[in-house]
């Protein structure tokens, strides 16, 4: 099996578009989160949500591009072509052995609801014919593919929160089996309309408890948490084969060294109570990177904040890691970007890589109230200084979908 590699890192964030200033906010401990200012928010129940609100489609993409995509599929397109600039890949590869694999939750739902608005209001003579191009989750990784003008494989994951993680897993295995020999990998959402809004708060799902205070409504792992907080925003990566990338003198993040799935059997949104399918998940994440559970020193958490979740996962890490998981450091970037479904894997992949790179973790802030359900070390409020060699970034999903991704700190490059 060949190894895989991070080459190039791309992102659209609620704190703007590009690595910079994600890694910038994340390592601050400073909250992305605030009033929801992009739909109404009259009659909704929760009224806060991480927003790209810096993010300008027709700047980055020309006029008549931005007008045939989604926000979902013109936030994936920015956050891929700028892992492609970075890695600085272009004239290295086969284009006809480069892939695609973006993955997304939910999709074109603000092209679906604005048309059906159109029809409603104008007749359905008015409808664009771009509608189901816009709407169809597989849109991203299509106009990926044909913005870089790669061949390879191409696919696009639909498995809720763990949609990205699932992209990077199987772009990695694409190229470790000789499938491919560069891969782009990672995950677009952009979710935020009154009716996702409001179903969302019909499940009980999100925070409502903090509107007035919107910087401390994302508190994963907290006593005092109430829900998610709902994000926008694409994460983007650069797989490559280690020896090829080595050669053309790329600069390499990190290495892929593992990824494990399975899937919870046990509802369609609650997860399991134990545990137990995440547990499955990690152990065969560790398995396939050929490491033990004490190799481990950071896992970035899924952390959603909701009161069931994060205590599924705290029993979860428990029971892979036993006593270890008293010396792991795990954190919930969630608390500071707010939920990216879709993208919520990629970006926080990504932070994996940069905590590994610049040993430096980024924290889980809000911590002010210990659950004694959550009793792990979540790097409380303040980033911490630790030279970590194995992070694992969890993702679990709605359906019982569970993902997670081994990175192993790589020591060739220079630093971002």
């Amino acid at each position: 099996m060949r190894r895989v590699v991070v080459t190039g890192l791309g992102a659209v964030t609620p704190y703007g578009n590009g690595i910079e200033p994600f890694w910038e906010g994340i390592s601050a401990g400073r909250s992305a989160v605030g009033r929801l200012t992009s739909v109404r928010s009259e009659g909704l129940t929760s009224k806060v949500a991480a927003e790209c609100t810096n993010f300008e489609p027709v700047p980055a993409l020309g006029a008549k591009l931005a007008r045939r995509l989604d926000r979902s599929t013109q936030l994936a397109v920015v956050a891929a072509k700028g892992a492609w600039t970075d890695a600085g890949i272009d004239g290295h590869v086969d284009r006809d052995s480069t892939g695609v694999v973006f993955a997304t939750g939910i999709g074109g739902i603000q092209s679906l609801l604005w048309s059906q608005r159109v029809m409603e209001e104008k007749g359905a003579d008015k409808i664009s014919p771009f509608t189901i191009p816009r709407l169809m989750p597989n849109a991203a990784a299509g106009h990926i593919a044909m913005e870089l003008g790669v061949r390879g494989p191409n696919f696009c994951p639909v498995t809720a929160c763990a949609a990205s993680n699932h992209a990077i897993g199987l772009g990695w295995q694409s190229i470790r089996v000789g499938e491919s020999d560069a891969m782009i990998v990672g995950g677009t959402e952009s979710g935020l309309t009154e009716l996702t809004i409001a179903a969302f708060g019909q499940m009980a799902a999100l925070s409502t408890k903090y509107n007035d205070r919107p910087s401390e409504a994302s508190r994963p792992f907290d006593a005092g948490r109430d829900g998610l907080v709902i994000g926008e925003g694409a994460g983007a990566m650069i797989l490559e084969e280690r020896d090829a990338a080595l050669a053309r003198g790329a600069r390499v993040y990190a290495e892929i060294i593992g990824f494990g799935q399975s899937a919870d059997a046990f509802h369609i949104t609650a997860p399991s109570e134990d545990g137990a399918g995440a547990a499955l998940a990690l152990e065969r994440a560790l398995r396939s990177a050929g490491v033990n559970a004490d190799d481990v020193g950071y896992i970035n958490a899924h952390g959603t904040g909701t009161p069931a979740g994060d205590v599924s996962e705290t029993k979860a890490i428990r029971s892979v890691f036993g006593d270890h998981a008293d010396s792991l450091a795990i954190s919930s970037t969630k608390s500071m970007t707010g939920h990216l479904f879709g993208a919520a894997g990629a970006v926080e992949a990504i932070a994996t890589i940069l905590a590994l790179r610049h040993s430096l973790l980024p924290p889980t802030i809000n911590q002010s109230t210990r659950d004694p359900e959550c009793d792990l070390d979540y790097v409380p409020n303040e980033a911490r200084k630790a030279s970590v060699e194995i992070g694992l970034s969890n993702g679990f999903g709605f359906g019982g979908h569970n993902a997670v991704v081994a990175f192993r700190r790589e020591a060739e490059g220079s630093s971002m």
